[in-house]
């Protein structure tokens, strides 16, 4: 077996729960669920998704973590408007602490990585080694990380998508995208063991486009990997500029649209493990739904 294989079963998220200690102060012990969101092909709104569904689960009262995994072309808080800094590269110099390198939205925590850091090109690290280990020393601070992997097949990538406990493959009806999101369901599977995945298609234009590309590749993955396939939903396409298109999607105004995803984000705590209740025990879609009527 190869070291890097070893070495990540050892680690593995499902096997790694710490146990309840005193530096948990007020917070209920609870495992946290690591989630990646990921896609075989760049450019099919895997980021925003990433930030609307992290944005979601702190809204309805979860102390949400998500991690920007693109190393050096970081887009999270881009898209939230926000400057683009380097600190991540002084995070792994150890020149300034995690707290000081997140960005911090009540219970939505963002940890960004770089932007074209000449450090991180001309250092060979083994990032998905770094931030498995930032995961295990902070993962008992929230109830999910999420990590923004991403799109392809490299292997630091899919490293950290086979750690997590759940995967959120991304898929547009593009066939490029429908080709590399099996590749990257393939290589999951042969060389991890991933058997199980959850997938979003996303800008489709019609039901009929979102039927067909969900039941080719749930289809093709049974058929040829005999793995499992949870159809989370679809995102239809916005019709919406695009310089406007960040502030809509990550919007929070009470329209079908934001009622759709929450939908699909519950649908999938449905697939991974019951519903997610917020603080004051009712679910973040109930109240939601009560608020739009």
């Amino acid at each position: 077996m190869h070291k890097t294989t070893e070495w990540l079963l050892s680690f593995t998220s499902e096997q790694s729960r710490l146990s309840p200690s005193s530096h948990l102060s007020n917070r209920e012990f609870r495992p946290c669920r690591k989630i990646s969101i990921t896609g075989g092909k760049g450019g099919v709104g895997k980021t925003s998704i990433a930030l609307k569904a992290a944005q979601e689960l702190a809204r309805s009262g979860h102390r949400t973590l998500l991690i920007d995994c693109d190393s050096n072309l970081s887009n999270t808080a881009i898209k939230l408007g926000l400057p683009v800094d380097n600190k991540f590269e002084k995070l792994l110099s150890a020149e300034i602490s995690f707290e000081e390198c997140l960005i911090q939205r009540g219970n939505f925590h963002l940890l960004p990585a770089c932007n074209g850091s000449l450090e991180l090109f001309e250092n060979k690290l083994h990032l998905d080694e770094i931030i498995i280990d930032i995961i295990s020393s902070h993962e008992h601070e929230y109830d999910f990380i999420l990590l923004d992997c991403p799109a392809g097949l490299g292997k630091e990538s899919m490293i950290l998508s086979a750690y997590c406990d759940h995967r959120i493959v991304i898929v547009t009806p593009d066939r490029s995208s429908i080709t590399d999101s099996y590749s990257l369901i393939k290589l999951l599977s042969q060389r991890f063991g991933i058997q199980e995945n959850h997938l979003i298609v996303n800008m489709y234009q019609s039901e009929k486009q979102y039927q067909r590309v969900a039941q080719t590749l749930s289809e093709t993955i049974d058929n040829f990997l005999g793995g499992k396939t949870h159809i989370l939903g679809g995102i239809q396409k916005l019709n919406v500029d695009a310089s406007g298109f960040d502030t809509f999607f990550l919007s929070e105004e009470k329209n079908e649209w934001n009622k759709n995803f929450i939908k699909l984000l519950y649908g999938f705590a449905e697939k991974a493990g019951g519903p997610l209740i917020a603080q004051t025990g009712k679910s973040s879609q109930m109240a939601y739904e009560q608020d739009v009527h």
